[in-house]
């Protein structure tokens, strides 16, 4: 299939755009991305005409089938800047099980009782709770950043909470809820500095915005697939050099090992070594087309298209007196979603109305309690846009929002 390589004509690639009875708005992106045809393609492709396994077979469908997978590991790691000499790309199920298996691989082994590990109340749950669970295991701390009324924390917060004591540091590389983007770079460098690894749940900005892990320096990032116009069951585990040889394996079992006997085995190399069984091989195919597709149309470009829509939507929002808009900052520090509640009306009635009108929004707390219990509130409505949204979705979006005022106002 040949696809857009312009962000303004993406629209075409996506079927659910296209259909002739579809009128949909879809503005849930920050849940997960609708799916172009090449990468519908692409997982079609590969059941219907090479559905073999992978690293085991010496027939021609297998082979076929091992070299899509590992040519997708090779556009992931091309999309996050991944530098072979600096560190490994691991496939996992997500960014939930990224995070959860750097709490027991690398966590359980190296964060001591007393130690610190510090994170921002901004946090998805996915990269909360498993650093609750840690902390009560090994016996450590806590600490959070302090963030202001809009959601937004600064180099002092940084520099006020990370010490010597800290061993972790485990920071959102974009809010789901707001769109904001904490400094990573100063928190990258003070945490370096005190000999703390540093922990990104990049599930969305690796989908909004250009990642290079390399030039960053951190330690660990974790992505979701779904949300990068890829398939659901499917992400990715970045992990420094020097991390990898503190890791140990958090699945056992067929591929991972080098030698089993009865009593003992060894271990096969990275990445193996952290893939025990039969990977998601359509998963990661489809993943490494999403990741070719994206790179083609450029995730400057992305970015771009999202802040001047962004732009946009916030104005939009702003200009209605019955809405209340949280994450008031810069657009260059959040763009791509946004968050309100209506006066007068829950989160949920205003979704299903919407829903009716042809609008795809998500309601509730998004896995993010801490930071809605800081912004006073039980849940919003949350409007996130994409490459292939278009002013004409923001203003039928707008007028919407006015209909369904009326009826529950």
């Amino acid at each position: 299939m040949v696809f857009a390589t312009d962000v303004t004509a993406s629209r075409i690639d996506f079927p659910a755009l296209n259909r002739a009875d579809s009128t949909l708005v879809y503005l849930d992106n920050g849940a997960t991305a609708l799916k172009p045809q090449v990468v519908i393609d692409a997982i079609t492709e590969y059941y219907a005409d090479y559905s073999a396994n992978i690293h085991r077979g010496v027939y021609a469908m297998s082979a076929r089938a091992t070299a899509a997978y590992d040519d997708a590991r090779v556009a992931v790691k091309a999309l996050l800047g991944v530098d072979d000499s600096q560190g490994e790309l691991l496939f996992t199920r997500g960014t939930t099980e990224g995070i959860n298996m750097l709490a027991y691989s690398w966590a359980q082994h190296n964060v001591a009782r007393g130690q610190k590990i510090v994170l921002t109340p901004l946090e998805h749950h996915s990269n909360l709770v498993p650093w609750q669970q840690l902390a009560q295991r090994v016996g450590a701390e806590l600490v959070f950043f302090d963030i202001d009324a809009e959601g937004a924390l600064t180099e002092a917060a940084i520099e006020a909470a990370i010490d010597q004591h800290t061993a972790l540091v485990a920071v959102s590389g974009m809010s789901n809820v707001t769109g904001y983007r904490p400094p990573l770079e100063p928190i990258v460098r003070v945490a370096h500095s005190h000999g703390a690894a540093v922990v990104v749940d990049a599930a969305q900005l690796a989908a909004h915005h250009p990642v290079d892990v390399a030039a960053l320096g951190i330690d660990f990032l974790s992505c979701s697939a779904h949300k990068m116009c890829g398939p659901t069951g499917i992400g990715a585990l970045y992990v420094r050099r020097e991390r990898l040889e503190e890791m140990e394996p958090f699945h056992f079992g067929g591929d991972m090992i080098q030698h089993v006997g009865l009593h003992s085995s060894t271990w096969a190399r990275v990445p193996e070594k952290f893939e025990a069984g039969t990977p998601n091989i359509a998963g990661a195919i489809g993943f490494g087309a999403a990741a070719r597709y994206l790179a083609a149309i450029g995730m400057q470009q992305i970015a771009a298209h999202e802040r001047e829509l962004g732009t946009y939507l916030n104005e939009r929002i702003d200009e209605r007196d019955y809405l209340r808009r949280y994450g008031k900052l810069p657009i260059d520090r959040a763009a791509g979603i946004c968050s309100f509640s209506v006066s007068g009306a829950h989160p949920h009635d205003v979704g299903s109305l919407l829903d009716q009108l042809g609008i795809a929004v998500r309601t509730g707390f998004h896995c993010a309690q801490p930071l809605m219990a800081h912004f006073g509130v039980d849940g919003t409505v949350r409007a996130s846009l994409y490459l292939y949204n278009t002013r004409d979705d923001v203003d039928r979006f707008a007028a919407a929002l006015d209909r369904v005022v009326n009826v529950l106002t």
